[in-house]
């Protein structure tokens, strides 16, 4: 069964059982892509409507639609390609018997034939260390109190460490989500990051907790004063936990575009990312730049903010996310 008819099924409430907890998902995805599903699939509609038979035209203003969500440029020449190949594979002539095939590739090109881990790589020996970074101002101090809420709501011991000592307020802002959530802050102002990083790593491990989150600083004016900075930060966390950190997660604002995909390409260079935060889905109509950060930067998105309250920072789901960009789509087919 395919995406498209999957998701017919869901409409119908045929055959596809969901769980309360799946179901509340799904409507945050819903809620969270209607700005990109309004934008996207009304001019997808319009297009339909202007060309019923597929043509050379139809997948030129098609592009451009897709290039305007902010698929990525690179991503839509592909896609575009695939959806050629296969409109001449199957015969297809009908602009609306494209709807399906737009559904099933997008969640291909995503993929890829690889297997998507979007989950937390949790260590088998002592705490999990996930480090967070990324430029200034993208959500990251907020990002890490949501996912604290997250783990401390299914049972885990969560340390919160400050390594943001340059920002005015940083220390003080992950304080508060430490009050919030129940969890310890280690941290301190204008003190080295490294210092701060190794006393909240000492504690994590005579203590027994399960997780450490780690804020970073968010500077990326000079690469290689930030490259220096992280290089040291890795070699502190590695000799205290051994193949620490577990986790290298980089968060970026969905509604910068493409400015999102610099800030990665720039941050893959100078360190293991392993995953991809991306805040403020929700706020933006180009949401395809989740299709475009996995296909230009090669790196799995792992989290989506979805809203501003604590429970709208969801683990990353492709189908759900597919969903929430073609609901309407789909139910008018």
């Amino acid at each position: 069964m395919g995406l498209f008819d999957k998701f017919k099924k869901i409409f119908k409430s045929e055959e596809v059982v969901q769980t309360k907890e799946e179901e509340k998902e799904l409507e945050l995805y819903d809620k969270g892509l209607e700005k990109t599903r309004n934008d996207f699939v009304s001019k997808l509609s319009i297009l339909n409507r202007k060309y019923k038979k597929v043509s050379n035209e139809y997948f030129e203003e098609l592009e451009e639609i897709l290039i305007m969500a902010d698929i990525g440029v690179e991503t839509v020449m592909n896609f575009i390609d695939r959806l050629k190949k296969r409109v001449k594979h199957e015969n297809i002539v009908d602009s609306d018997d494209l709807r399906e095939i737009i559904v099933d590739e997008m969640f291909i090109i995503y993929v890829n034939n690889e297997v998507i881990v979007n989950k937390i790589q949790y260590s088998e020996n002592g705490p999990t260390v996930i480090l967070f970074v990324g430029v200034n101002g993208v959500g990251k101090t907020t990002t890490i109190g949501k996912i604290a809420h997250k783990l401390t709501k299914e049972g885990k011991k969560v340390l919160l460490v400050a390594g943001d000592t340059f920002r005015a307020g940083a220390v003080e802002q992950i304080k508060e989500w430490g009050n919030r959530t129940g969890c310890m802050i280690v941290g301190s102002e204008n003190k080295d990051p490294a210092s701060v990083m190794y006393d909240g790593l000492e504690i994590a491990k005579n203590e027994n907790y399960d997780v450490v989150l780690i804020d970073t600083a968010g500077r990326l004016q000079n690469k290689v004063n930030l490259m220096h900075e992280l290089d040291k930060v890795n070699k502190v966390i590695g000799k205290i936990i051994p193949g620490a950190p577990h986790e290298t997660l980089l968060v970026i604002d969905a509604t910068t575009g493409q400015n999102g995909i610099s800030q990665a390409k720039n941050f893959k260079e100078i360190t293991n990312i392993t995953g991809i935060v991306l805040t403020k889905l929700d706020g933006t109509a180009k949401g395809g730049i989740v299709l475009a950060i996995k296909e230009s930067i090669g790196i799995p998105v792992k989290y989506v903010g979805l809203g501003e309250r604590e429970n709208d920072l969801q683990v990353f789901d492709i189908e759900k996310y597919i969903y929430g960009l073609f609901k309407d789509l789909v139910e008018d087919k």
